[in-house]
Parts: C-alpha cells; sequence; structure tokens
C-alpha cells in the first residue's frame, strides 16, 4: 500500500520510477488506480516552504529558517530543506497541524499600514516594545505576514497579507519593485554628492544606489528629498546618505510598487485594501488575482470595532 511506504522513499520512488514498498515496478505492473494516484502525486507535490507560505504560515524566507531550526514536521518526522510535500502528508509547526490550502483555494487579503516611528516589524520582543502586529486586526485561523520590513525609526507604507505566495513575490530580489521614500536631510547637499548616490556607492554589503531623487525643498539646513531603490537592504537609504557625510533625521516610506500610501492613513491606522486593488497588485507582480475572503459575522465584528476605535483615535 503507497500509504505505508515511508515519505523520502515514497518521494524517491515517485520521482525516478514507480515502486510499491521500495519494489520497483513497470507501469504495466501498476493497477490503474494506482498509477493515477502516482501520477496525481508527482504532479502535485511542492516545496514545503511554498505550501506553508501559502497556507498563511509566514513567507517562503521565514519558513525556511523555520525548517533549518527544527520547527517543522511532517508525518512527525523533522523537516529539512529540500522536501517535497503532497496532500497526503501531515505538516506540523511548533507542534501544531497545518491546514494545507490547495492552490485553487486560495483567498487574499492585503492591508495598508501607516508604520509611525517606534513600533518595530517584529511579533514579539523580548524588550516589550510596540511592534506592528499590535495594531492589526485579529484574525481567526490566519495571520498577517509583512511584506519587507521598515526599522523602528522609519515610518511609512507597510503591507501586510494573509497569502505567504504574494508576499514572497513582492519581497523576492527577481521582482526589481520600487520603494520610494520621503526623507529630510540635514546639511548641504551638492549635485555632486546626488550623482554619485545616483550612479552607485560601495556600502559594506555590496553596491548601493538611487534609482531616482528628487528634491522636494525645505526650510534652514533641513532639506527633504524623495528617493528610490529597487530593494530592502538593511538601512540602505540612511546608509547611501550617511556615505556622503550627510544625516538623515526623517524617513517615511510612501510607495511600495504600484501601492501608494492613502493620504487619508494616519500613523499608527491601517485599511484593507479592496478587490481591484488587490487584483492590480497581484498582476502588479504576474501573479493570478485571487477573490477576497470574505469576512465571518464575528470577525467582521471585529473589525468595525477596530476601525471605530481608529476613528475615534483619529479626531482625538
Amino acid at each position: 500500500d503507497l500509504h505505508r511506504v515511508d515519505r523520502r522513499q515514497r518521494q524517491m520512488c515517485i520521482r525516478d520510477s514507480n515502486c510499491i514498498d521500495g519494489t520497483i515496478m513497470t507501469d504495466q505492473d501498476l493497477p490503474l488506480v494506482e498509477i493515477s494516484e502516482l501520477v496525481e502525486e508527482k504532479a502535485s507535490d511542492e516545496k514545503l516552504q511554498k505550501v506553508l507560505a501559502r497556507a498563511g504560515v509566514g513567507s517562503r524566507r521565514e519558513m525556511e529558517r523555520w525548517i533549518a531550526a527544527g520547527r517543522v514536521t511532517i508525518n512527525k518526522e523533522k523537516a529539512q530543506l529540500g522536501d517535497r510535500v503532497t496532500w497526503r502528508d501531515h505538516i506540523s509547526v511548533d507542534g501544531r497541524q497545518v491546514d494545507l490550502v490547495s492552490p485553487n483555494n486560495i483567498e487574499r487579503r492585503v492591508l495598508i499600514y501607516n508604520k509611525p516611528e517606534g513600533e518595530i516589524v517584529t511579533r514579539s520582543d523580548p524588550e516589550n516594545r510596540s511592534t506592528v502586529f499590535d495594531k492589526l486586526p485579529r484574525l481567526k485561523g490566519e495571520r498577517w505576514i509583512a511584506v519587507g520590513r521598515l526599522d523602528i525609526n522609519t515610518s511609512g507604507l507597510l503591507l501586510f497579507t494573509t497569502d505567504g505566495e504574494l508576499a514572497n513575490s513582492l519581497m523576492h530580489p527577481s521582482t526589481t519593485i520600487e520603494r520610494e521614500y520621503a526623507v529630510r536631510v540635514m546639511g548641504h547637499v551638492t549635485m555632486e554628492q546626488v550623482n554619485t548616490m545616483h550612479k552607485g556607492v560601495l556600502l559594506d554589503d555590496g553596491m548601493a544606489r538611487f534609482n531616482d531623487i528628487q528634491e522636494f525643498g525645505g526650510e534652514g539646513i533641513n532639506r527633504w528629498y524623495h528617493v528610490v531603490i529597487m530593494e530592502g537592504r538593511n538601512r540602505e537609504v540612511r546608509r547611501l546618505w550617511e556615505s556622503q557625510g550627510l544625516r538623515v533625521n526623517r524617513l517615511k516610506r510612501v510607495r511600495y510598487g504600484n501601492v501608494f500610501m492613502p493620504p487619508q492613513l494616519r500613523a499608527g491606522m491601517w485599511m484593507e485594501m479592496p478587490q481591484p486593488d488587490i487584483n492590480a497588485l497581484s498582476q502588479f507582480v504576474g501573479m493570478r488575482p485571487k477573490k477576497v475572503k470574505r469576512r465571518l459575522p464575528k470577525e467582521q465584528e471585529s473589525f468595525d470595532r477596530q476601525e471605530k476605535r481608529q476613528r475615534t483615535r483619529r479626531h482625538a
């Protein structure tokens, strides 16, 4: 019985040949039902981190770290990087079973959050500092996945989604998505410095450059600029300015790809993207649109309460 075959042995059998209980067989030796099962399983097996991301557990990169740390099991066996799984397998994270989601049944949700300074992008902090997740609406059976990060002193647009595949596409270096920031710089900025940052500067972790730099005025020694970068390395915007002997005293992200910060969204507040905007964002990274999940009655009540609190804070 194929169900009794060891998971890794079964994967090897499916990949290399047809076998049952380790015995190599030809297609002529297999009953038609078992042939169809083998073909279906071979066609449907996927990388473990991809399946976990689709289930909304986290982004692919995060799942790879969890697998390497031994937090994930497949059929009660510790998972390894490179493992592939099918709908037959039972996957658990930290001892809790994960409900697998078919690619055809993904329901995609996206939040836009205006991160204030002083919050960190993590689910829990040993120093008990405020995190961006503290103010997000609660979900049942899902979790919000942050699309990238902003450091504690950077404010502005931060996207969250329940779809790990969308998060991965938005963060992956191959997608080369523009990130636009409003930067307040202290000091006199010369055209030579601007041209240098546009051409490229060698930082500790490699070459970096601004794809676009535009001046937006200012008063006294503080000047505002809008800059565009195509990647999200740690403190990259600040380090580029610092390489020219200049100090950034305000930094706010105002755009991520085709998503702009809504002018009515104040610091510390969020809004959920409507279906047309999610479709446009999905198509922007080459993904097929998926329907927005319909909120359950209790979840809708929770959203309404949180939106009411946001309106109260805004008026205050």
